[in-house]
């Protein structure tokens, strides 16, 4: 025999026993109106649940792989392993609210949103800015000083010391 034929025979055994398997429900439920209420009551009930049950498990899978997937990518840019270009998702989002609220309400977003959006984008990325220039202005005070948890005297500290003593008693002297 060839191969289509065999490919063939196993399909046809494959839709014959959907066919069995729908039979089997079918003469265990029938047809569902004709049965007392309690039956159709107990036939809900069930298939509900189960779908409920089924639907619950299928959603929390989904839920971990996506939220995994969201924290392994937070983790990975924050490591330096990808780098996102955020102002380029910000600008995908921002279209894509653009067409669904267009498809929603009928209406385009007004002047006035969109120069909302761009100042608002802007505010974040001067935060941004001041954010880095706030720790490079404490990681230099903390070298000055020595330390985050308060003044250690350090080599530098002594010269400046004995330097300001050095001009005031120059000073006194003169």
């Amino acid at each position: 025999m060839s191969d289509g034929k065999v490919k063939k025979d196993a399909t046809n055994k494959e839709i014959i026993n959907m066919s069995d398997a729908a039979g089997y429900l079918d003469r265990f439920v029938g047809d569902v109106s004709k049965k007392s209420a309690t039956k159709q009551i107990l036939i809900g009930a069930g298939s509900g649940w189960a779908t409920g049950y089924v639907t619950m498990k299928v959603g929390k899978m989904a839920a971990i792989a996506v939220g995994g997937g969201i924290i392994l990518l937070q983790l990975a840019n924050h490591q330096g392993i990808i780098s996102i270009d955020w102002n380029k998702v910000q600008k995908k989002v921002d279209k894509v609210t653009d067409k669904v609220e267009e498809a929603v309400t009928g209406q385009g977003p007004s002047w006035a949103d969109k120069a909302e959006r761009f100042v608002d984008r802007k505010l974040n990325q001067a935060e941004d800015v001041l954010n880095k220039r706030t720790k490079k202005a404490k990681k230099w005070y903390t070298n000055l000083i020595g330390d985050e948890t308060g003044c250690k005297v350090n080599d530098l500290h002594i010269f400046l010391c004995a330097f300001a003593a050095g001009v005031a008693i120059g000073v006194g002297t003169a």
